[in-house]
């Protein structure tokens, strides 16, 4: 079953009689998508004009991973891209999820935006709580070049994905991160 079911597979729910309880989560579910294309619209407008620059690319974190060399990563990178992360496909983001363990605060910034807005769309299957929600002097590195506004984006993406039954179990480590490190106050 799709993430946000659209009104039409509502109504085939109800056609072949699927029981009540899993016609009204349907429901649910489909209010939230209202929610999140609206989260969406935040990180577009936030992360607009972003571009990877020097950042470690998609493709080039994936041989960071490998403990590659300096060549192969540079190899890599050729494939990457490098002016449009709308451009990114998320087969792509599901192939290199590992990638935002290596990224550098600029790549962190060029990649995060396709990463959120794939997640919202529930084309991203690995989830982003764990990635904004654990953060060590290390992790926390990745996001310095943020600006408030795209750092009022994560939050937004945060608070949206808090009530989600799919991040249940990381919701303790999100209200957390919001507490801690995504607050209000450094978003503004």
């Amino acid at each position: 079953m799709k993430k946000y079911p659209s009104a039409a597979d509502i109504a085939e729910m109800k056609a072949r009689g699927y029981d009540p309880i899993t016609i009204a989560e349907a429901e649910q579910r489909a209010q939230r998508w209202t929610a999140a294309l609206q989260v969406c619209q935040i990180i577009e407008t936030a992360f607009t004009g972003v571009t990877l620059g020097d950042g470690i690319g998609l493709q080039e974190a994936q041989a960071h991973d490998a403990n590659a060399d300096a060549a192969t990563c540079a190899a890599y990178r050729i494939n990457d891209e490098i002016d449009d992360w709308h451009r990114i496909p998320a087969e792509a983001l599901n192939r290199c999820h590992s990638s935002l363990s290596f990224f550098d605060a600029e790549g962190m910034r060029f990649h995060l935006p396709a990463y959120l807005i794939a997640d919202l769309r529930g084309d991203y299957h690995f989830g982003m709580a764990f990635c904004l929600t654990h953060l060590s002097d290390y992790s926390i590195s990745k996001f310095t070049l943020l600006s408030p506004m795209q750092r009022a984006a994560v939050r937004a993406f945060l608070l949206h994905i808090m009530d989600d039954p799919e991040y249940g179990f990381e919701r303790a480590d999100i209200l957390r991160a919001l507490s801690e490190f995504w607050t209000a106050d450094q978003t503004a």
